[in-house]
């Protein structure tokens, strides 16, 4: 597979600066005899905690949430519960963490869907990010990946590129729906390279990741779990990922910032608290979470999912929505999708 420099900067940059100040974050407040001091009530939590979640169970977000939950729940010494709120573009489960006491037990654990996405693409959702959740950790990525059908013969990122620019509008692109990370992800990268390949658009992985195999579309975005076994079958090969570096998860897959410098669209999942809770809850499941990415069997068990566990404070998760909702916020614009 060719390979490319990976010298660039920017927000590509974030991930990396994010998991060294982790790393050395929660040293010192390992050590730091004042810890508890610090946290303004030492015996939190004293009851169970609860973690929404803005979907159904099984997709990114619940997976995290369930394998954190069931980590801190040993660390913290009382159980944390995961609550699926689906529905509404995520407003039922908004309203379901504004709704309740802000005390420090309930959070939201979700995605850049709900936090970047929504925001832009709907006038007047009943939710305000900035107004009404406060950032606790940005707990891990998911870079997803593209790929292409085995019946295209495009052997590498730098033959996509080539092929996409000389005959891009013959080609086409499957996503998990509009308005998806994996579409937005992709007009993004029409957009760097000035390709027009056409979107075709599916219910979910679960239809877009056949529909390559099977050759009806050309290149997708996907999650490395959903694609890796039809790539050592050889039915799809992967090209590169969309996060700003490359990925732990793959670290021979080039990125798609090697050729398009700054581009990052590595999905986040993290959690967030109803604007007023009390900081020192907050502080208090932020040093958890922290500790817990850095527990290898942890981060062992995310990777075999395709997620990279990442522990950021409140401060860094907060600079990590701000960049991801203004990329997203361009692309949209861009392609004219948001509301009116």
């Amino acid at each position: 597979m060719t390979r490319f420099s990976t010298s660039y900067d920017g927000a590509a940059h974030l991930r990396t600066r994010i998991r060294i100040l982790v790393a050395i974050a929660a040293g010192l407040a390992a050590c730091s005899p004042t810890a508890h001091a610090q946290t303004g009530a030492p015996n939190f939590p004293t009851q169970p905690i609860k973690f929404i979640v803005p979907y159904a169970p099984g997709g990114l977000p619940d997976t995290v949430a369930r394998v954190i939950a069931q980590h801190l729940g040993q660390t913290l010494g009382q159980p944390v519960v995961v609550d699926n709120k689906p529905g509404a573009n995520g407003v039922v489960a908004a309203q379901a963490l504004m709704s309740s006491p802000h005390d420090g037990y309930t959070y939201l654990v979700t995605d850049g869907s709900m936090i970047s996405i929504n925001p832009a693409l709907y006038k007047d959702l009943a939710y305000n990010p900035k107004r009404d959740f406060k950032p606790v950790s940005l707990i891990a990525t998911s870079p997803l990946f593209l790929a292409t059908s085995a019946s295209t013969g495009i052997q590498s990122l730098q033959d996509f590129v080539k092929r996409a620019q000389t005959s891009g509008s013959q080609m086409n692109y499957g996503s998990s729906g509009i308005g998806s990370s994996h579409h937005l992800t992709m007009e993004a990268l029409n957009a760097g390279l000035k390709t027009h390949i056409t979107h075709v658009p599916f219910r979910g992985s679960g239809q877009s990741v056949p529909a390559l195999v099977g050759g009806q579309v050309d290149v997708i975005f996907s999650a490395l779990p959903s694609l890796a076994g039809f790539a050592e079958q050889g039915k799809v090969r992967i090209l590169a990922t969309n996060a700003g570096q490359r990925s732990a998860l793959a670290p021979d897959v080039p990125a798609i910032a090697e050729v398009l410098p700054d581009f990052d669209f590595a999905v986040t999942v993290g959690a967030l608290a109803a604007a007023g809770t009390p900081e020192y809850a907050i502080r208090k499941l932020g040093s958890e979470i922290a500790k817990t990415a850095q527990d290898p069997a942890v981060v062992a068990k995310f990777r075999t999912l395709g997620i990279e566990l990442i522990g950021g404070s409140s401060a860094q998760y907060a600079e990590a929505i701000e960049e991801e909702s203004r990329r997203y916020q361009s692309v949209i614009k861009a392609i004219g999708l948001g509301a009116p």
